[in-house]
Formats: structure tokens, sequence, C-alpha cells
């Protein structure tokens, strides 16, 4: 069982402990778990420049040794990666083992129930899928994670497959994978982030490597619902991979 990403308290959403995951991680039987801290850029995020590289290097190196059987990795969850190019130039100096690109915002856009209220779902992610368009053509990330992000918050996904097909393309050329991410799991949807339609489209345009992530912000859910994302990608035909020094590894 591996785990490619989880939040600890150098997240702003998150109160865990390292060493608490870690101690989970082992009750549990897992072999590898990655710390992918939230970069947050986006002024009106409270995580807004919340992440310090330098306090969780500190703290990632006195760890270590705690458990030699969990192997334990080092990451970033890097947000619009597209809109700030020179700061994760800067951040990934640091010695990062994964860096997952995602996009959670829209400019000041936020799928919460304001905005909800006001856009529909095919009016919003016809804008969403515009900003992961650019943000896999700008690249420099590892994985792209819960690429359907909005699911989470509507609770329905909608997509044009040309526009699929091009983001696919784009991320591939760039060499990088999709992350299957379990968390919408725990919020009662069906399906994970992204689900067997996107899987399949991936597959299509020559995707054949993902990355599985429980995205926990609580010691309790890493790991979670790991079996169930390696069923689905058995049964799409695709194949888990990890990062290490930022080189995909395949499981």
């Amino acid at each position: 069982m591996r785990d490619m990403h989880i939040h600890t308290e150098f997240s702003c959403d998150s109160e865990a402990k390292m060493e608490d995951y870690i101690s989970e991680a082992k009750k549990k039987g897992m072999t590898t778990i990655c710390f992918t801290e939230h970069v947050d850029l986006n002024i009106n995020d409270h995580g807004y420049h919340y992440y310090s590289a330098d306090k969780f290097w500190k703290q990632f190196d006195e760890i270590q040794s705690i458990c030699p059987t969990v192997e334990v990795l080092a990451g970033i969850e890097f947000g619009e990666p597209h809109l700030y190019e020179k700061c994760l130039k800067e951040l990934t100096k640091y010695p990062y083992d994964f860096v997952i690109g995602s996009v959670h915002w829209i400019g000041d856009m936020f799928p919460c129930q304001k905005i909800r209220e006001q856009y529909s779902a095919k009016e919003f992610y016809t804008l969403y899928w515009q900003e992961v368009l650019k943000a896999v053509q700008t690249g420099a990330f590892d994985a792209l994670g819960h690429m359907d992000f909005p699911k989470r918050y509507y609770g329905e996904i909608y997509y044009d497959e040309s526009v699929m097909n091009e983001i696919f393309c784009n991320l591939l050329e760039k060499d990088m994978v999709i992350e299957i991410n379990t968390s919408s799991l725990r919020k009662g949807y069906e399906q994970t982030m992204p689900g067997r339609e996107l899987l399949e489209i991936y597959k299509s345009n020559g995707g054949k490597y993902v990355t599985i992530g429980s995205d926990a912000h609580t010691v309790e859910d890493i790991g979670a619902d790991y079996a169930t994302a390696k069923d689905l990608l058995k049964e799409v035909g695709l194949q888990e991979v990890i990062y290490r020094q930022r080189k995909r590894q395949i499981v």
C-alpha cells in the first residue's frame, strides 16, 4: 500500500504530525508515503503563503529514522502552477521527490456554495478545464492532482471529450501523469477523482501511468480506499507509479 498525497501541519488545513502519519502507516503495513504540502499563492486562498519550505525540511530531515520499514518521501501540491512559474522553479530547487500540480482556483473563484449558486456545473467546468489546460501546457510538475476537482463540490462532472483529449495530449507530451485521488469517496461520492470515464480517455490518448493518493488531512485517512483505486487501475489497464527524486518509478 502506498499513498502519494498526504497533508500535515505544514499545510494550512491540517494539524496532523508527520510522526503520527508514519506510525499509522506502519500499523497499516504501508510501504511508501509522501508528504505533499499545499503551496497556495492565490491571495484569496486561506493558505496564501502559509507554507514554509525551510520549516518543512527541518522537520522532514528529523523524522527520517523513525520507522525504517516505511519509505517517507517529500513533495508539494502546487496550486495553479501556470500562474506562478517563477515561484515553482525556485521552490523545486529543494530536493523534493514529487510535485503535484493542482487547479483549485479560477481567478478569484473557488467552487464554494456562493459560486455554485452563480454558475451551473457546465458553466464552471468549462472555465475550469481551460485553467487545467494552461497548467499542463506549462508543465514543470510530475502529476496532475484530482483533475476533476469541482466534482467534490458540485457532485457531478461535465466535460467535452475533445477538450479532454487536448489536456491529456499536452500532459503526456510533458511526460507527466495523472493522479487518482480517493478523497471524494470519503465525502460520499461514488467515484474517485478522476473516475473511470476520464481514466479511459487518458488511456486512449496513450496514458499508461497514475499515482494514487488519499489526499489525507488527518492521520486516520492515510491510505484510505487504496484498494478501490488499485482495482480501478487494473480494470482500466493502467499502471501505478511513485516518484523518487522527481523520477517515475513503476511499482
